[in-house]
């Protein structure tokens, strides 16, 4: 293993909580059991409000460890305050192996750009946030390796080093459930430039409001190299190189834009066009279903905030009906409601708690066909019968899913399903 030493001496010694069995939880278990046989070490199953949870199911009040190693979805607050290191597993990787790691970041496009930079970057290692633990990569790890690395907010809070190249792509409104307000959520995402070094690289979009305001006012000053980039501001052969780019959307422009950058400051040469042509979407992110019943079905499942919503609708262009709603944490659909009051759509389902938010805003001025509904099976077949031939129609819900599904993915594979069922009545 590549620098095995160096990760050795930061577990090596210490009483160890695993706090949280996820992914990444038994990833950092695999890992302890790898470097230190002989550690001492528990697995916290949960942890809520200074308690942890047994393998066996007791709650214990206890913390007699000097490493915790916190899983994503362990929210911070619900941990004590005591004297243990506090650390994760993205944390302990970029100790060690920043200098070889892109960090991307963003509320919305991170898992996009990151595959778009891996995909620009051959030979490059794709891990994080998209489904691939940090730690199950260290055997493919050698002298002169890259790795892209997409970040969440939770991956990041606790982290002390930043990877050499930071992108941090837009700050909206999201996981306020895990986070006492909007500014711990934003913090968190800092992180990521915050803990570079002075030989690093910080790439961020003007364009977002909320992030050109936090750098504006210097919250960001360990940071020797900063990128600024905008879609208004480009040249002219990044403008023809852009028009290759296979993903609809403005935001998708923006993403492409700063990948391409990123690519060529790791090569030092131009994105070559058709490599950057070549580029497949990811799934569940504006991911055209097919044409059904002369109707064009899109999936947007990713999308769990307004903004997400807002830009997948501008996207298209054209949308005769819109999937909204799921499960509320409480964010703010003030702009999705005056964007929809200025861009009216003809048929909007309403999907649970978020989505009858949104309808208790909406009713007041919209002339569409409205469906308050929460099962897909029958949500599906409204679509079907209210779309026009050669409409549109749009699953971009501006929520979370978790109210009826496991996660987006599922959501999305869910709709298609009732999609292809239709089709064949």
């Amino acid at each position: 293993m590549f620098r095995e030493n160096q990760l050795k001496a930061l577990l090596e010694g210490r009483k160890i909580l695993i706090a949280g069995y996820g992914r990444e939880g038994q990833s950092a278990e695999r890992l302890i059991n790898r470097l230190v046989p002989d550690a001492r070490y528990e697995v916290a199953m949960q942890v809520e409000n200074g308690r942890w949870k047994t393998g066996d199911g007791h709650w214990r009040d206890d913390w007699p460890f000097d490493m915790v190693v916190k899983s994503p979805g362990i929210p911070t607050f619900h941990l004590p305050q005591s004297t243990f290191i506090l650390t994760s597993l993205t944390d302990l990787f970029l100790q060690v192996y920043s200098d070889m790691t892109i960090g991307v970041t963003g509320t919305k496009g991170k898992s996009t750009t990151a595959s778009l930079i891996h995909h620009l970057l051959p030979g490059s290692i794709l891990a994080g946030n998209i489904g691939i633990p940090l730690f199950d990569i260290l055997d493919d790890l050698h002298e002169g390796s890259v790795v892209v690395a997409e970040l969440s907010c939770h991956q990041l809070e606790n982290i002390h080093r930043g990877p050499h190249i930071a992108v941090l792509l837009n700050l909206f409104q999201e996981h306020l459930d895990h986070y006492e307000n909007y500014m711990g959520y934003k913090m968190a995402k800092l992180q990521i430039a915050i803990n570079q070094h002075p030989d690093d690289h910080f790439f961020y979009c003007t364009d977002n409001a909320e992030l050109n305001d936090l750098v504006g006012r210097d919250a960001i000053r360990h940071v020797s190299e900063m990128h600024p980039y905008s879609v208004d501001s480009i040249s002219d052969e990044e403008r023809v190189l852009l028009e290759a780019c296979p993903l609809e959307g403005d935001h998708n422009r923006s993403n492409a834009l700063v990948a391409c950058r990123v690519a060529q400051l790791v090569t030092h040469r131009p994105v070559d066009k058709e490599m950057l042509a070549s580029f497949q979407g990811l799934r569940h992110r504006m991911e055209k279903v097919g044409v059904y019943h002369g109707i064009t079905w899109y999936d947007d499942s990713i999308s769990t905030i307004p903004a997400a919503a807002i830009a997948a609708v501008r996207a298209l262009g054209r949308v005769d009906t819109l999937i909204l709603g799921g499960f509320d944490r409480g964010i703010d659909y003030q702009p999705l409601v005056d964007f929809l009051r200025e861009n009216p759509i003809k048929n909007i389902v309403f999907v649970g708690a978020a989505g009858r938010r949104i309808h208790s805003h909406i009713h007041t001025f919209t002339h569409s066909h409205i469906l308050i509904e929460d099962d897909y099976t029958k949500i599906v077949p409204w679509c079907a019968e209210h779309t026009p031939q050669g409409g549109v129609v749009l699953l971009s819900p501006a929520a979370a899913s978790y109210d009826a599904f496991k996660n987006f993915e599922h959501r999305g594979d869910f709709f298609r399903e009732q999609i292809v069922k239709l089709n064949q009545i």
